[in-house]
């Protein structure tokens, strides 16, 4: 018997296949198709002879947990107790794996608000929990009012992703306040969030719940190389959570993975001495302005793009057809491909979106906004 009956081959695989079947430019999947930092690669070349191929401890390397703590002191200026706080995870994924099954248990029901990463759910289901999904307001901010008519003497979590995967959005400081205040009359809610577009952050800055005093003893947040240093091949990660969790989820995380990649864990360690994160950020917002650019006289509405690296499309002035069926026709018919917005959603939900990653060099984001100004 399956524990995920109903989860069938991602919308990523589908629309990945598709563009390599008919030549299309791929804005589907969330990965760069640039290189990396070539002082990144240099540090790598280096090491790659060292003694450093065997396990790292459980946890995770010292070195590279001590530079993750002086950059979470440094950026939220939290003090992390890296024996007891921290885990380094087999990427952001992972991660969320491993606090939904520490902590869900049957029946236990999770909220997440639509439209959502795909791991959430099946990860909530795989621990015996129970979904409940939440939309979304139609410009993307938390619907309040919903949020607090679902908790239950039975909610047991609440994962928010910020900034938001699909939709570029990043919440505000008056969005955490109300989220404190709802909080506050449900002690037994922890949070899970899903931060691993951090330092993707364009109109204004990102606020994490790593600075958030009322809200760290429950939280426990979820933090991606991968995504900050364009590296998502090497699946490393973090969990930063509060002694009384994460004793709980190295439990579960030893028989998982037990420790994570050690080439580079000490890579990254190294790295992180020099790679400024600004820079990462300006660079991706020069990408979304190229994009935006490019785009404006196409009949594509651009949507707002607070961080990340993804652009939400509307093409009501385009086309009737539902989102996943003129994705598929972008496909085909114009060899671009991207992501309808609906299968983020529980219900489906349809309004003409679609969403563009634009982690590309200039050169593809170029090519691909000339074919989307034909359609």
């Amino acid at each position: 018997m399956s524990k995920l009956p109903n989860i069938t081959t991602s919308i990523f695989s589908v629309m990945s296949q598709l563009a390599n079947d008919y030549g299309a430019i791929n804005l589907s999947q969330g990965f760069p198709n640039f290189p990396v930092d070539e002082r990144l690669l240099q540090i790598s070349e280096r090491l790659l002879r060292e003694n450093i191929h065997q396990y790292t401890p459980m946890a995770g390397l010292p070195l590279l947990m001590e530079r993750i703590a002086a950059l979470t002191a440094k950026n939220y200026q939290r003090n992390v107790n890296i024996a007891t706080e921290m885990l380094i995870t087999a990427g952001a994924t992972q991660g969320v794996f491993t606090a939904l099954n520490t902590f869900i248990n049957q029946g236990d029901e999770v909220l997440i608000l639509d439209p959502s990463y795909d791991s959430y759910e099946p990860s909530v289901l795989v621990a015996g929990g129970k979904p409940v999904r939440i939309s979304l307001n139609e410009d993307y901010s938390p619907n309040f009012n919903k949020i607090e008519d679902a908790i239950s003497a039975k909610t047991k979590m609440i994962v928010i992703n910020n900034p938001h995967n699909p939709t570029g959005r990043i919440w505000t400081e008056e969005e955490f306040q109300t989220l404190e205040q709802i909080l506050e009359k449900h002690p037994q809610v922890l949070i899970l969030g899903d931060e691993v577009y951090e330092y993707i952050s364009f109109s204004h800055p990102h606020i994490s719940f790593n600075s958030r005093p009322k809200l760290i003893e429950r939280t426990i947040v979820a933090s991606s190389f991968g995504k900050s240093l364009h590296v998502t091949g090497w699946k490393v990660g973090y969990l930063i959570a509060p002694e009384k969790l994460m004793y709980e989820m190295k439990k579960v995380h030893q028989f998982l993975v037990f420790s994570v990649n050690s080439f580079s864990q000490h890579a990254i360690a190294e790295y992180l001495n020099v790679v400024d994160f600004s820079e990462v950020a300006k660079m991706y917002k020069r990408k979304r302005d190229l994009f935006q650019n490019l785009l404006k006289d196409s009949r594509f509405e651009l949507m707002s793009c607070d961080g990340t690296y993804f652009q939400v499309v509307n093409y009501n002035q385009i086309s009737t057809k539902n989102d996943v069926d003129f994705a598929k026709e972008l496909i085909t018919n114009h060899s671009v491909a991207a992501i309808p917005i609906s299968v983020f959603y529980n219900d489906a939900t349809d309004r003409n979106m679609l969403r563009f990653c634009f982690a590309k060099t200039d050169e593809t984001l170029i090519a691909a906004a000339e074919k989307l100004k034909e359609v």
